[in-house]
């Protein structure tokens, strides 16, 4: 690949010549000596996105070995992970807010946090946006997520010390978590269930999480307790709380009970219903004020495709 890179409106054209105590070095690490005041792991980034020159040839990868005396060009500019955590400005259900912490409700299809594939319009740049203080904080004050297409309830601190005091009292199980979710075929057999499974990678596909043997695979335990709420003969209407707060956890474990959410793909859900995301939200949440000490317990209602997709299954809600 030839030709240099084309700046745009936020970039910056540097050019560098390769000093003799570096000759022989990799690319990347050349780069940190010569512009020492971007991270390493932002030029790598920089030069894997072909916006690094070398006599004209684009030089792609990190490893490659230069010598004393030759000119590389640079260019400068914004990457996917450094605009990651930019403020943008978007509308939030608030529930509550003090100075101390807010509680969201979070539609579906809204990412938490920045990840690959998701670099922006997540609710931490909203959270951005709305405070600039967060930007002090870890996460912008997240001490929990919910997935991607699950919606409902999030406590959001506003301070370190608020923060520090809700992490606690999550590690501590003491944040109630209760949810609704519709699962596939009838429920059978006690009507509430403590499931307790441990949780651990997906062995055959890493995008997924599942039930695992703690003695032959790594993982971490799991608790989850489930109470019938209503029962059809192809669906079933579950609450599920929250003993442990693992990766996909409801999905893994209603999913290991033979009843996956409806609409959850990624373990053995159909569409189905009207309903294109997984069937599950995020209905109360409660807890202690960590600053104040006030008991604290919302509720939201369901958003309306759950509702239609289970009063479409024959439930009462």
């Amino acid at each position: 690949m030839l030709g240099a890179p084309d700046p745009g409106p936020d970039s910056e054209l540097r050019t560098l010549q390769v000093p003799p105590e570096l000759h022989g070095q990799r690319l990347d690490r050349c780069l940190v000596s010569l512009v020492g005041e971007f991270s390493r792991s932002y030029l790598q980034q920089l030069v894997e996105a072909g916006s690094v020159t070398l006599s004209g040839a684009v030089l792609t990868k990190n490893s490659a070995k230069l010598r004393a005396g030759e000119v590389l060009t640079i260019e400068l500019r914004p990457t996917a992970q450094s605009q990651a955590f930019a403020p943008e400005a978007m509308a939030l259900d608030v529930v509550f807010e003090d100075a101390y912490l807010l509680v969201v409700n979070k539609p579906a299809g809204l990412v938490v946090h920045p990840a690959p594939g998701n670099w922006s319009g997540t609710l931490l740049n909203g959270l951005l946006a709305r405070d600039a203080s967060a930007v002090t904080l870890p996460r912008a004050g997240i001490v929990h997520r919910l997935d991607k297409d699950t919606s409902g309830l999030m406590v959001v601190a506003k301070t370190r010390g608020a923060m520090d005091g809700l992490v606690q009292r999550i590690a501590a199980r003491d944040v109630s978590r209760q949810y609704v979710a519709l699962g596939h075929r009838g429920w059978r057999g006690e009507p509430e269930r403590l499931v307790d499974a441990a949780i651990g990678r997906d062995v055959r596909n890493r995008l997924r999480m599942a039930v695992v043997d703690l003695s032959q695979n790594s993982g971490k335990p799991s608790q989850t307790l489930l109470k019938l709420l209503q029962n059809q003969e192809s669906f079933c209407w579950v609450q599920a709380n929250l003993h442990t707060g693992r990766t996909h956890q409801i999905r893994v474990h209603m999913a290991h009970l033979g009843h996956p959410l409806v609409a959850d793909a990624l373990y053995g859900g159909a569409p189905a219903l009207g309903l294109a995301r997984q069937a599950l939200h995020a209905q109360r949440l409660a807890f202690e004020h960590p600053v104040t000490l006030e008991p604290l317990a919302f509720e939201v209602p369901l958003p309306a495709d759950l509702r239609a997709a289970a009063q479409a299954a024959g439930f009462m809600v």
